[in-house]
């Protein structure tokens, strides 16, 4: 087995080890419902998510007097377009949000915060993102991912006690797991805490800390080393940012979110009482992955938001640019754009609405839904962003600035695109959404026939596995030929003027068609499942579209049966759906008929150099520099560009 490439102060893992290092931090057992697992198992739950959970009159009443205040002060305190400029959002923003108790939209009341339920501070957070993304992602990562979701699940009564009220009202906080040479491989997690009497001393470098660069409250993972009396493993702490030996050694600019206070901290003999530990040694990974079950759900909501607004423009544009004769509106070109942002913006809205009332409620556990939906609403997103920048033509690649200055609406259009590319990388990139759901997606596979793949196991072991799959495969297939979906009147409450029942009984076939391919899979790859990358991405990206459509399908019977867009939504849900399901088959398509052998074919010539001389002909602009900054561990030699805000 070839070994990772690692420094010299970073541990040195094989492939074998660093899956055992995420096997060990995942939810091993599924003590509650799931709908999106049973999806994917072939069993089609609608009782799960229909009716459609609604909050409490008290928590509604709560939620709609707080985005009253905040839409206030977004239209009359947020400029975005100087945070943009100045790529720096204003200390008095920060302030004016704090004393609206925005930093505490998830705290419970009797720390001091305004105890909102996960679906009204996702529709804060689309609220202010809409106004500035860039404050949408100060307030996600301090709440989401920050301190108070951990502690609120992990904490201690003493540490809620201690920090909590100050997250709620005063100090901004960051969490830190990434470093400059580990990203999604936490094996090879360096940074170092050491026990030291009733302390822990931290060392190292972490990189792209986002609100890293104002924060006052950090969780820190850092590797225990293990000893006597020690566990050790990759531990979470909170770390006062003020810490002597903590230094914000550089302030990061991206593409887009301009204003986002992101940078490089490193830690250097930093003492952190052992008080700060965040559950027991060892449960670090356990703690960021269950904290970002529904933190993750911050980032579709943001997404939501940004749909909206593409509709917004898209709407008033298209009716006001004519061409030949009429709004470009009414070109049918422009108009199947405009259709699939109205569409996709309903379905993203109904998935983030149904994952977080789930949240709320606690009945079900939602870590797929949530999973679904950042990954789903973070690729739609910016597709929707990408087809607005092509109905506004010229003015959507210029900037906001350049178009005012010259007379027109300062439309951002350029800028939501730029602001949106980051969420398909934030919090787990496409890539590993698709691991980690296709790894959830599989367990009930694995926990029958795992061993009969584990090259480990003994003899005796594969047979008593092979017994356990015989009995479990003996029922469970059976069921995956005949369903609901093959019967004409299934689903009838969903047939008004516009008939949805005939896509819910579309997703119950092909979720068992989608469990049907599955197990072919497995049975052909067997233990090698697991490198078929592309085969578990598109396996995930259909179980997306079948959630989404589920959930639109939902949406619009809720919205008929309480509101007064029932028949729009049931309209929009159709849409929706049938653009969604040509996708699907694109997909189960490109299942059994891909390039995948022959793209690996290329990667391995790429990297050989064997295409070297298809690069001929151009220059390198890229500066000179390493590929990953060097990370050794040591007292800093930079200036601290730490500022909290005060």
């Amino acid at each position: 087995m070839s070994l990772l490439s690692a420094t010299p102060h970073q541990p040195t893992v094989t492939e074998r080890e660093a899956r055992q290092v995420a096997e060990a931090a995942r939810e091993q057992d599924w003590r509650k419902p799931s709908f999106a697992k049973e999806l994917f198992l072939g069993r089609f739950r609608l009782d799960l998510i229909h009716p459609h959970p609604m909050p409490s009159d008290e928590a509604a009443q709560r939620g709609e007097e707080f985005l009253a205040k905040l839409r206030d002060f977004c239209e009359t305190k947020i400029d975005s377009a100087r945070i943009e400029r100045e790529a720096q959002i204003p200390d008095e923003v920060i302030n004016g949000l704090k004393e609206l108790g925005a930093l505490g939209m998830k705290i419970d009341t009797k720390y001091g915060g305004l105890g909102l339920t996960q679906v009204y501070y996702n529709k804060a957070l689309a609220l202010v993102g809409s106004a500035s993304p860039a404050i949408g992602a100060l307030l996600s990562a301090h709440q989401s991912i920050g301190v108070p979701q951990p502690l609120k699940i992990f904490g201690t009564q003493e540490q809620k006690d201690a920090f909590l009220p100050r997250c709620a009202r005063t100090d901004i906080t960051a969490f830190l797991l990434t470093e400059p040479d580990v990203g999604s491989d936490p094996a090879r997690l360096a940074t170092t805490a050491v026990p030291d009497g009733d302390d822990y001393v931290l060392d190292g470098v972490k990189l792209w800390t986002t609100n890293g660069v104002v924060a006052d409250l950090l969780v820190v993972m850092a590797r225990v080393p293990k000893s006597e009396g020690h566990k050790g493993g990759i531990t979470a702490f909170v770390v006062e940012a003020a810490s002597e030996g903590v230094t914000v050694e550089h302030r990061n600019a991206f593409m887009g979110l301009r204003g986002l206070e992101n940078g490089v901290t490193r830690f250097h003999g930093v003492r952190v009482p052992a008080a700060n530990r965040i559950g027991p040694e060892g449960a670090g990974l356990k703690i960021a992955l269950t904290t970002l079950n529904t933190g993750r759900l911050s980032l579709p909501a943001m997404c939501v938001g940004a749909g909206k607004w593409c509709l917004k423009i898209a709407r008033e544009w298209s009716a006001a640019r004519e061409q030949w004769g009429k709004p470009v509106a009414f070109h049918e070109a422009v108009g199947a754009k405009i259709s699939f942002i109205a569409a996709t913006t309903f379905a993203l809205e109904a998935v983030l609405d149904l994952s977080s009332q789930m949240a709320d409620e606690d009945r079900n556990d939602i870590r797929i839904e949530a999973a679904l939906a950042k990954l789903y609403g973070s690729e739609m997103a910016c597709l929707m962003a990408d087809e607005l920048v092509q109905i506004r033509g010229g003015r959507g690649f210029e900037t906001a600035e350049s178009l005012a200055a010259r007379g027109e609406r300062a439309v951002p259009a350029e800028q939501i695109l730029r602001d949106l590319r980051i969420n398909r990388i934030f919090e787990g990139s496409t890539e590993i959404m698709h691991l980690l759901i296709a790894r959830e997606a599989v367990d009930a596979h694995l926990k029958v026939a795992g061993d009969l793949i584990d090259p480990d196991k003994s003899l005796s072991d594969k047979a008593k596995a092979g017994a356990g799959a015989g009995v479990f495969y003996a029922k469970w297939l059976p069921k995956l030929v005949a369903g609901p979906g093959q019967l004409p009147n299934s689903y009838s409450e969903f047939k008004r003027e516009v008939d949805l029942s005939g896509h819910l009984r579309y997703v119950e076939r092909t979720a068992r068609k989608l469990a049907r391919s599955t197990f072919y899979a497995m049975s052909r790859w067997q233990g090698r499942m697991e490198t078929k990358q592309g085969f578990l991405g598109r396996i995930v990206d259909i179980g997306a579209e079948l959630f989404a459509m589920s959930a639109a399908c939902v949406r619009a019977e809720l919205l008929r049966t309480t509101e007064d867009h029932g028949r729009e939504a049931y309209q929009l849900a159709d849409v929706f759906c049938r653009q969604s399901r040509i996708r699907v088959e694109e997909l189960f398509g490109r299942l059994w008929n891909n390039t995948d052998d022959l793209d690996h074919t290329v990667v391995k010539g790429v990297l050989s150099g064997t295409y070297e001389w298809l690069e001929h002909g151009v220059v390198d602009p890229s500066g000179e520099g390493p590929w990953i900054a060097d990370a050794t561990p040591g007292p800093s030699r930079h200036k601290n560009v730490h500022r909290p805000i005060r």
